[in-house]
């Protein structure tokens, strides 16, 4: 018979498990550690004489803790937009998470960019300045000079990765645009991915920008399928992934502080939003942006924003007047600068889900919230008239305003990917003259920033008017963490910080300014702050192909800013001596930053070869895939634009079955080509930005088994974008020629791919459709694109 187990003995195992679990999970005392060089080192391990674990001494455990009290982080950082483009700051949109944070701690109306957005995340997130960063300017652009690689090097690290390494939860989400190009593939590196640059989590996408509708995201470093929703959009998607986040993250360590980058695509183009926050702007903008900045400035005054002098700087000569536009122009632009407002109304809304979320887990008291409305000024990129789709900008198509009107009702709906006339931009960012690119203009470069920090802020609804910059925001989040600088990190010693922290200035609204001398450079557009004085030249704007003029000849011009806010009155005739001194410490902070030499190329920088960007192209006429091979970006996909070309796929039908889905695209809605079939038959569709579609496709249909379908494409030449012919072959035999009128030159998209045997985001072929519904039913065991 077996003896029945005493209940008493075994409770006392428990017991004394429990004692010893308890034990075991005794830390080091956090004072012990050396912070300054990470990873934090482990102690090394005890060495043992007795023979019996009972009668040993358990050592404790080991875990890096971040200090006593250390804040939660919530940084968000909006997109193109400028200093009016908030209400707190006399804006005409409506911004109530803002003004929130803002009533609940301070606000700062001097506090500034780079002008562009890859730079300024950078910066934002290292505290270092851009070139320091090699974000010269975005990745996109990247050369071969140090300062302007668009690869963030090791001795700059992020202080996400220092918040991980101190005992922070991490997690990014919406855009990234800081992996160099040619590195956002899907065999990496992944060194400078959100996941290898300090975040434990990221949901988001890559580039600079993507479709609200149909986003390219990722996961981690996996691509995200999108929900079969008509209602889906990705502002509202990445809110409910942080909320979820947020919440799984105090449901298990709820000691454990947590660091949540949140930088929605808003309001950068595409300007998409649903129609539910259209219709609330319905008539708001009809007056026009020559009113809109005029009575933005009274109410900037009024609130105490600048300074009751403050005069309006005049528009860039380029913008008309809007009493001078025909009634279709007022009509168009008009509802462009609704959809623009309901994208913002709809972006702060979200962020204020998840301030609610932080509040409802009792974590509002000890959360630094951090809201930078803007990584530049407001974008000026839509030129002069806007247009529905950007990438007709990309590709040097000007689009007309009655084509435009035909797009009227359905502005900033799935069947757009629209921008905004240029003289919205300069109206919000009122009282400036300039607009996003301009780094040498208040206006390219100042945006509205507030914090509140309940544990750490006593004052209530504070404007401050010093000079801040975004590189010093991460010194400030270290030191409301209690945490040094490190000197080393991952083995590599590290390049110190240029920016300073603003806890200074807290609760001590006269407090001195500690960040007196900034300097900046965009494109050829550069500027030096110096104590209050601006030393700046305009190389060229926004709309600008080509610089006004050479680099050595450019007109300097010198502001007061403490006299003047909003740069109208230059001082460079009345003081020449201050003005030579301060383009001498333009040129020396520029050297030691790695902003020399100056580049102010900008098309010509969008071709790898031209610069000296690595290209994992280069060289290659050819590239064979399979099916399950997709994500490609444009970056990294052979560039078929402007050549001839071939594709040749070896597809595999399954028996009593019609042929149906995508051999393989790229692109999508707005531009791009794919080759397919439909009902058994095989087709190439090319779709001009799209406004025009050229088709050509095959009568015969495909049969079961195995066949080489062949597309050739026989570019004119004389030129880029020109048209050719295009032929479609099934197993050698000629089925269908047709000639495709006109081809895209410069890009198909900022964010779709180049995907085998499916079509993901948005469709290139409306009847195919995208994402699962485009799939190929058969087999594609080869497809190989070859270029001439």
């Amino acid at each position: 018979m077996h003896a029945k187990l005493s209940v008493t003995p075994l409770l006392s195992i428990i017991t004394a498990l429990l004692l010893t679990n308890t034990y075991a999970n005794e830390t080091i005392a956090s004072e012990t550690i050396d912070r300054t060089v990470l990873p934090i080192a482990e102690p090394n391990p005890p060495l043992f004489d007795e023979l019996d674990v009972r009668n040993a001494k358990m050592p404790p455990h080991f875990e890096v803790k971040a200090p006593d009290g250390a804040p939660n982080i919530f940084l968000v950082l909006l997109d193109d937009l400028g200093f009016a483009g908030t209400s707190q700051f006399g804006g005409p949109i409506k911004t109530p998470s803002f003004e929130q944070i803002a009533k609940e701690g301070v606000y700062y109306n001097n506090f500034h960019t780079t002008a562009v957005c890859s730079p300024t995340r950078a910066a934002l997130k290292s505290g270092r300045n851009h070139h320091v960063n090699n974000m010269g300017s975005i990745i996109e652009t990247g050369t071969g000079y140090p300062g302007n690689t668009g690869q963030i090097p090791q001795n700059v690290t992020p202080v996400a990765e220092m918040l991980r390494l101190n005992g922070y939860s991490t997690a990014a989400f919406g855009k990234w645009h800081e992996t160099a190009a040619w590195e956002a593939n899907a065999i990496g590196p992944f060194d400078r991915w959100p996941t290898r640059q300090g975040f434990d989590k990221f949901y988001g996408f890559l580039g600079g920008e993507t479709n609200q509708w149909a986003p390219f995201i990722y996961d981690g470093t996996h691509v995200v399928e999108l929900p079969k929703d008509p209602n889906y959009h990705f502002m509202t998607d990445m809110t409910n992934q942080t909320i979820a986040w947020i919440k799984l993250q105090k449901a298990l360590a709820p000691q454990k502080p947590f660091f949540v980058y949140f930088a929605p695509g808003a309001t950068h183009a595409p300007h998409q939003v649903p129609q539910e926050w259209i219709a609330k702007q319905k008539g708001k903008f009809d007056k026009g942006w020559d009113v809109i900045r005029e009575e933005t400035l009274k109410r900037q005054i009024a609130q105490g924003i600048v300074p009751p002098e403050t005069k309006l700087a005049p528009k860039p000569k380029a913008i008309p007047d809007w009493n001078t536009l025909s009634v279709d122009e007022k009509k168009l632009y008009a509802r462009q600068a609704e959809v623009f407002a309901a994208f913002l109304e709809m972006t702060d809304y979200e962020i204020g889900r998840v301030n609610k979320t932080i509040d409802e887990l009792g974590q509002s008291d000890n959360t630094l919230t951090i809201f930078v409305y803007g990584d530049n000024g407001t974008s000026a990129e839509g030129g002069r008239n806007g247009m529905y789709s950007e990438m007709t900008y990309f590709n040097g198509v000007q689009e007309t305003v009655p084509d435009m009107l035909k797009k009227y009702d359905k502005w900033g709906s799935a069947e757009t990917y629209p921008h905004m006339a240029a003289g919205w931009a300069v109206a919000f960012d009122t009282p400036y003259k300039w607009t996003k690119q301009m780094g040498s203009d208040f206006g390219g470069t100042k945006v509205g920033m507030t914090m509140s920090w309940p544990n750490g802020i006593k004052t209530k609804g504070g404007l401050r008017t010093q000079f801040h910059h975004v590189i010093d925001v991460a010194p400030t989040i270290l030191e409301a963490a209690k945490l040094p600088e490190p000197k080393s990190v991952n083995g590599v010693e590290q390049y110190p910080m240029d920016g300073v922290s603003m806890a200074y200035s807290f609760d001590d609204a006269a407090a001195k300014d500690r960040h007196t001398t900034q300097y900046f450079e965009m494109f050829g557009n550069r500027a030096i702050y110096h104590e209050g004085w601006l030393a700046r030249t305009i190389h060229r704007a926004p709309w600008e192909g080509t610089p006004r003029r050479a680099i050595n000849y450019d007109i300097w011009e010198l502001y007061d800013t403490k006299a003047d806010f909003s740069l109208v009155d230059d001082l460079s005739a009345k003081y020449p001596e201050k003005l030579e001194e301060l383009k001498k410490l333009f040129l020396s902070e520029a050297k030691k930053n790695h902003a020399l030499p100056i580049d102010d190329r900008l098309f010509e920088r969008l071709i790898p070869g031209n610069v000296g960007r690595p290209d994992i192209m280069a060289g290659r006429t050819s590239l064979t895939l399979a099916e399950g091979m997709n994500g490609m970006s444009e970056n990294t996909f052979i560039n078929i634009k402007n050549r001839s070309k071939t594709i040749t796929a070896e597809v595999e039908i399954p028996k009593d079955t019609k042929a149906n889905g995508i051999i393989l695209a790229q692109g999508g809605r707005f531009g791009g080509w794919a080759l397919y079939a439909k009902d058994g038959k095989v087709a190439y569709d090319y779709n001009f930005l799209g406004m025009e579609r050229f088709t050509v496709e095959s009568k015969e249909a495909l049969k079961p088994g195995k066949s080489t379908v062949r597309f050739e494409f026989a570019y004119d030449g004389g030129g880029i974008g020109k048209g050719g012919i295009g032929t479609l072959f099934i197993n050698d035999k000629k089925v269908a020629q047709n000639r495709i009128g006109r081809t895209q030159s410069g890009i198909f998209s900022a964010d779709e791919t180049a995907d085998v045997g499916i079509d993901l985001a948005t469709p290139v072929v409306e009847q195919i459709g995208a994402e699962a519904e485009s799939k190929f039913n058969g087999h594609i065991p080869k497809v190989t694109v070859e270029i001439k």
